[in-house]
């Protein structure tokens, strides 16, 4: 996909991509241009990309307002590894790093300055950004500034009173933003002033999606660990007590595994941010407290050991999953108990009647995902309004499920429900319908009801799973101001009436036949590689004290493992190796493929880069001829590396051009040689 006429070349430059992902090229365009911006994009999508690369097209200094101190230095080090000149603002800032920061910005060369919102609260930084030229901000994790949102920030609410006084434009990025959070953002960071909006694609299709019915969730972690061993990837848990637990047996079955939650010191939080970000293989076991500070590109996999509390939720959490590109897997398991614990989460917040019905609305939908009957992605990216052919890649393409026809069922559910004036929830109604004698039941005369006993061909855990699937379908709700009773929605009443139909998975709760196959990232024959270019980035990311991302992510390693780059030319081809990392480390890595290190002068190296290193070898192969003119007789005549670097990066198509770098004497012994092979590799 192409995109400004101007980012394009900075873009293979500065940060090794030949092409823009979905989406991104027209946001760098309205961005660079000046206009006031919204985009939702998908977690893992290139986001940051969309602000960093129309910093470098602009004039002055881009101010970037982040969440965490983490987030912001690792994006800084990557920035400095591509050779932009960005810089951050935090209270974890050694007195030597502010410094720096504060020379960068003396001698404007300073481009990107990251601050948290926090330092909003004072005055003195208003006046310092009016002082010191920002042209642009940029908002990460905009939807921070929702006040219904569980990443709510405060502070957040002063980025639209920095704006006006600034009076520069706002690009505003975030990966979770319902409706509603997207006009919170508008109403609080652009005044309602409607900026440029782009709803990008929500498809991450390298990602495999898959649910499970909760049937020993320790083992099945377990397992699907175990499958992936030797590869980082995060579990998330809904409690803080059952991370460390399952931290735990993760490390009795010889995992390197850590656990991470709020209740912990800030120091030891720190700890596992820094080890997640730096080793390879290590798995943090976290509530969702560890979130929006990881900017690992290569997590493989990520498992829920309790169900998300929404679609936005999961999606955000999965998407830290392969944000590199390259493939990764997912597994969440789900289970009764889990639906009661969110319900109760939303039904003892503090947000209005009409917040709390939205949100069991959207736990349905999370419910509708996990019991789906087709494709899951296509019912994930129906929620988010997006059309999709079956995907081929998630669990159930791979197995189709076992459907019937429920409407029987859900029709005696209905009238349960109908029976009892929609005042009682799932456990009250499946005791009626498989007709047990409670004292509840005796107190109601509810055995005394037409639908009592009717349903006893299910049994507790089977009428579980059909009012599950029901609450999927969105055919019923818990409604908040009854206490969880459950409501029929309008798209109930056809069943009931008889006037329509509708199919059920089987009971989805099946016990683990066998172990899951290991799934690997590069074929038997590139593995070896693979490992050994993980082991090189490893130990130069430790000599120079950055996460091993900072050198190169897994995607860029992978393509290393399977295209194995013979030249520095070829090695420049390779997606996400810049000029930058080239000159930096492209001898150590084709050391590694090729067993030794390209011996070149500095001014072909660089033009490995710049794609016109064939170019120059074919010049030199050309003076070499001459070097004693035609007839090999006359006196030794040649160019210095640097003339022919700029004949080849410069491509004069006529002799006043070639003259023009070389010089009267040289240009007659060697441009018209010249000229064929630049007009030959035109």
């Amino acid at each position: 996909m192409s995109g400004p006429t101007g980012a394009t070349p900075l873009l293979r430059e500065i940060f090794g991509f030949d092409e823009f992902r979905p989406g991104q090229g027209e946001i760098v365009d309205a961005v660079s241009a000046g206009e006031n911006v919204l985009a939702i994009m998908p977690t893992g999508g290139g986001k940051s990309l969309c602000y960093q690369l129309p910093a470098l097209l602009r004039d002055g200094i881009t101010v970037v307002i982040s969440p965490l101190i983490a987030l912001m230095r690792d994006q800084v080090r990557a920035l400095q590894e591509a050779g932009v000149c960005a810089g951050a603002l935090t209270s974890g800032n050694t007195p030597e790093e502010t410094d720096a920061v504060w020379d960068a910005i003396e001698q404007g060369q300073l481009k990107l300055l990251y601050m948290a919102p926090e330092r909003l609260a004072s005055g003195a930084s208003l006046n310092t950004l009016r002082r010191i030229g920002v042209s642009l901000i940029a908002v990460d994790e905009a939807h921070c500034v929702s006040q219904w949102g569980h990443d709510f920030r405060p502070d957040y609410l002063r980025i639209g009173e920095l704006r006006r006084a600034l009076d520069v434009p706002l690009v505003a990025l975030t990966a979770t933003a319902d409706q509603e959070t997207r006009e919170e953002i508008v109403e609080k960071l652009f005044d309602g002033e409607q900026p440029r909006a782009f709803l990008r694609g929500f498809d991450r299709p390298n990602i495999h999606l898959a649910f499970a019915v909760k049937d020993g969730p320790r083992r099945q972690i377990l397992d699907f660990a175990d499958a992936r061993r030797g590869q980082s990837g995060i579990v998330y848990c809904g409690t803080r007590a059952k991370t460390e637990g399952l931290a735990h047996a993760l490390r009795e079955a010889g995992h390197v595994a850590c656990h991470y939650h709020g209740g912990m010191e800030a120091e030891d939080r720190r700890i596992v941010e820094t080890r997640f970000a730096r080793e390879d293989g290590l798995i943090v076991v976290a509530t969702v407290a560890f979130g929006m500070g990881i900017d690992k590109p290569d997590i493989r996999w990520v498992a829920h050991a309790d169900l998300p509390k929404s679609i936005e939720s999961y999606y955000q959490e999965i998407g830290r999953a392969g944000r590199d590109g390259a493939p990764a897997e997912t597994l969440t398991l789900y289970g009764a108990e889990d639906i009661r614990l969110r319900r109760a989460q939303i039904d003892e917040g503090l947000a209005p009647p009409e917040r709390r019905a939205a949100d069991h609305a959207r736990l349905n939908a999370l419910l509708g995902l996990a019991e789906a009957l087709k494709c899951r992605r296509q019912t994930l990216l129906t929620y988010f309004d997006e059309e999709a052919e079956p995907c081929g890649h998630c669990d159930l393409c791979d197995s189709p499920v076992d459907v019937f026809d429920g409407t029987t069922a859900v029709r005696k559910a209905l009238s349960a429900i109908l029976r009892t004036d929609e005042t009682y929830g799932s456990g009250h109604l499946i005791d009626i319908l498989t007709g047990q004698q409670t004292d509840r039941m005796r107190d109601r005369r509810h055995d005394e009801l037409s639908v009592y006993g009717c349903g006893q061909e299910y049994n507790k855990r089977e009428w579980q799973a059909v009012f599950r699937q029901m609450m999927g379908h969105d055919l019923v709700r818990p409604d908040p101001e009854r206490h969880g009773a459950l409501r029929m929605t309008e798209a109930a009443l056809p069943i009931l009436k008889g006037e329509n139909t509708i199919e059920l998975r089987r009971d989805t709760i099946t016990k683990a036949t066998r172990r899951p196959a290991v799934k690997a990232l590069v074929s038997e024959e590139d593995a070896p590689l693979l490992s050994a270019m993980k082991a090189k980035r490893r130990a130069l990311a430790e000599a120079q004290k950055v996460p091993a991302y900072v050198i190169f992510p897994d995607r860029t390693l992978i393509e290393m493992a399977e295209k194995r780059p013979q030249t520095l030319d070829e090695m420049a081809r390779i997606g996400g190796v810049g000029a930058k990392k080239l000159d930096r480390y492209g001898d150590a890595f084709l050391a590694v493929i090729t067993g030794e290190a390209a011996q070149l002068h500095p001014a072909r190296r660089k033009l490995a880069s710049a794609g016109a290193g064939t170019i120059y070898d074919a010049l030199l192969e050309a003076q070499s001829r001459l070097v004693r003119g035609e007839d090999g007789v006359d006196k030794p005549l040649s160019c210095s590396a640097s003339m022919l670097a700029k004949v080849a990066q410069m491509r004069p198509d006529d002799e006043f051009g070639v003259n023009r770098l070389l010089g009267e004497r040289r240009a007659e012994r060697f441009a018209a040689a010249f000229l064929d092979v630049l007009r030959g590799a035109g």
